[in-house]
């Protein structure tokens, strides 16, 4: 250390700063006009970390995510959650008072999220030349099935299509059956966090270079699937190998599988490592079966995959799922019943750590929902509201523009908010 440092002292270095409610995205603002899930996602994950976003909706508030299970009669509840910690605000930019009063608008935000087909935005007098030139800076997220450029630019994108072309269903199922997809959007999901990734990278890149032009950053929801699936390409061109789908066996490690138990429960069961199998082995009261030849590495037990699967499902399926439990916690062996949400609700550990959380909702008291990930030290966030109601926030926010009531009850009155 140099001569004139100041030491620090280890109580200074080890004191963590005091829990604010600012989150590291503070002070950020974001223009949400996205649709469904992908793109809003982005903008949801952003206002976990303390971005400020506005969800901006057509007049009626006709988002197809108010429709889309689970609802209730009275309620969209995959809305509410989906769209937390946001503010509401309601403009039809196809008419011409509405594309004037969307440009004053932008000039505020940091960031544009759209995910509309490639071009409308452009069609509807929006587009990234027109935006900069009221706000040089502005970051544009667009999120779209294939990407601005391309044959397949303006074909429309679901998260199904997304999972179907990356590759990603050729994989879900069982061998010599159909390809299957999850009940669950994956694919929009995914391309929301590589959204929000991509704010984030925007926004880290302003902050080393404030005076840097806006950014247009171009998603394509299929390509961040295939980003998942980085191990593929090499492993058809060096191997030539086309990997497929083989159940819930792993066939680059083994044992890596679903077990049944004796109490009709199932099991996921990892051995990916050499060490990992001696104390699977040591579980199953067989410590010999890591000396075997067939089973002593990796590949060895990969090449005899239909043995080594069918021992430990027998032992498995001859155990309750206590008594697995027990074996297999107190040999280290990584493993966990596979959970219903129930389970998830109820685990003592999920509790422990918080892991659900209540959403506070205006008409229903709260909702349950994930809770912010990740956890920074120094940011101890209160739970986020669910999503707004269409226009919620008109007089707040069209207000910070110097709009009044009468000018507000005008453009209500003309259908453009």
């Amino acid at each position: 250390m140099p001569s004139d440092a100041h030491p620090t002292t280890a109580a200074t270095e080890q004191t963590p700063p005091p829990a604010a409610q600012q989150g590291p995205l503070a002070g950020i603002r974001i223009l949400d006009m996205a649709t469904v899930i992908a793109a809003p996602f982005s903008a949801s994950l952003c206002a976990d970390m303390g971005a400020e976003v506005v969800k901006l909706e057509l007049p009626q508030g006709n988002d197809p995510l108010r429709s889309l299970s689970p609802t209730t009669p009275d309620h969209a509840l995959f809305w509410k959650v989906s769209n937390r910690g946001k503010k509401g605000v309601s403009l039809d930019v196809r008419k011409p008072e509405g594309r004037a009063l969307f440009l004053r608008l932008i000039r505020t935000f940091d960031v544009l999220v759209e995910n509309f087909r490639t071009g409308t935005l452009d069609k509807w007098g929006l587009d990234a030349s027109t935006l900069w030139s009221v706000n040089p800076k502005l970051i544009i997220l667009r999120v779209t099935g294939f990407g601005q450029t391309g044959p397949y630019a303006q074909r429309p994108g679901f998260a199904r299509i997304f999972e179907a072309m990356s590759g990603f269903a050729h994989l879900t199922g069982e061998s010599g059956r159909s390809p299957q997809h999850m009940n669950y959007p994956l694919g929009d999901v995914i391309a929301g966090l590589f959204g929000a990734f991509s704010i984030s990278t925007a926004i880290a890149e302003r902050h080393r270079h404030p005076d840097a032009p806006g950014r247009e950053i171009d998603l394509a929801a299929t390509e961040a699937m295939l980003r998942l699936l980085e191990a593929l390409p090499v492993e058809h061109e060096m191997l030539g190998q086309t990997r497929s789908r083989s159940g819930s066996r792993a066939t680059y490690t083994a044992p890596s599988n679903m077990y049944r138990t004796a109490d009709d429960h199932w099991v996921t069961l990892v051995g990916s490592s050499d060490p990992i199998f001696q104390r699977i082995c040591q579980a199953m009261g067989q410590p010999e079966l890591a000396d075997d030849p067939r089973f002593a590495t990796t590949p060895d037990r990969v090449r005899n995959i239909e043995e080594i699967d069918a021992i430990v499902a027998r032992w498995c399926a001859s155990r309750t799922l206590a008594e697995l439990a027990e074996s297999l916690t107190h040999g280290g062996v990584p493993y966990s019943k596979v959970y219903a949400v129930d389970d998830v609700i109820a685990d003592p550990h999920f509790i422990a750590r918080e892991a659900i959380i209540r959403l506070p909702d205006p008409e229903l008291g709260s909702l349950p929902a994930p809770a912010i990930v990740p956890r920074f030290s120094g940011f101890k966030p209160t739970a986020p509201r669910t999503g707004p109601a269409a226009g919620e926030h008109n007089a707040e926010v069209y207000g910070a523009l110097g709009l009044g009531s009468e000018a507000l009850d005008t453009l209500q009155h003309d259908g453009v908010i």
